[in-house]
């Protein structure tokens, strides 16, 4: 078992029942890292909960708009990903900076209810279909991918050389995808899609796609391959590396 697979097992006793921590317009992906800000008192519940069992928090997007009250939250995507908190550190003001890695896609049955602050649902995890690493297949899938990924990414020497460890490399074309999917500012529509995904190849062929049409500047408004026309102004039209720290 790799080191990622240690880190991001999911207990074998596992009842199903998860933690939700919505935020609008973030997707996490397995093998991804993603740092969080927890400053909202029940949300300071819910890692405090976490911590003192699996540490595990389901990464969800807010669909539809933000609004919501206690009788109607707001509704969330489906698809979400499991993250397992792998670094906290409390702050003087008694909020917590923590960074959370994705382990698994999972999808919500249904909401369940209960006394506790927080959102908690029933989930069931998605396996991952993948062709064998060495399979043409893979190999090929692998180098379209980084091909296109290498058309949509500033040219500087620090990302080539990058981008040259990961076709070097033995990581494997899902960890890949997922990597990609999550650190380019391809929209939170085009994102979910690549989460819905779990058969590798099929998500590698529509990776490839969104990054094709990525990389294709446009005259005209700023569009995400999702088909979104209005994009936030903060959106950069070139991918940054290093995503930003995310508050709840």
């Amino acid at each position: 078992m790799s080191s990622f697979d240690d880190v991001t097992k999911i207990p074998d006793d596992f009842s199903g029942r998860l933690r939700l921590f919505p935020l609008p317009d973030l997707v996490v992906f397995p093998h991804a890292m993603q740092p969080l800000h927890i400053f909202e008192p029940r949300y300071c519940e819910m890692l405090d909960d976490a911590m003192a069992t699996d540490k595990l928090i389901g990464m969800a997007t807010l669909i539809g708009g933000s609004s919501g009250g206690p009788k109607s939250p707001p509704a969330i995507h489906p698809m979400v990903c499991i993250g397992k908190v792998v670094s906290h550190a409390e702050t003087e003001s008694g909020t917590y900076n923590i960074l959370l890695i994705g382990a698994r896609r999972a999808r919500v049955i249904r909401e369940l209810k209960t006394d506790q602050p927080f959102r908690v649902a029933e989930i069931e995890l998605l396996p991952e279909f993948a062709p064998p690493p060495d399979s043409p297949t893979a190999i090929r899938l692998k180098s379209e991918v980084l091909d296109a990924f290498a058309s949509a990414i500033p040219a500087s020497a620090a990302v080539q050389q990058t981008l040259h460890e990961l076709m070097a490399s033995q990581m494997g074309l899902g960890p890949i995808t997922d990597i990609i999917a999550f650190t380019l500012p391809l929209g939170t529509s085009a994102k979910l899609k690549l989460l819905e995904q779990n058969d590798v190849a099929q998500r590698a062929i529509l990776l490839a796609e969104l990054l094709r049409r990525f990389s294709k500047p446009t005259s005209g408004p700023s569009q995400h391959p999702s088909g979104a026309a209005n994009s936030p102004p903060t959106t950069p039209s070139r991918p940054e590396f290093r995503p930003p720290f995310s508050l709840n």
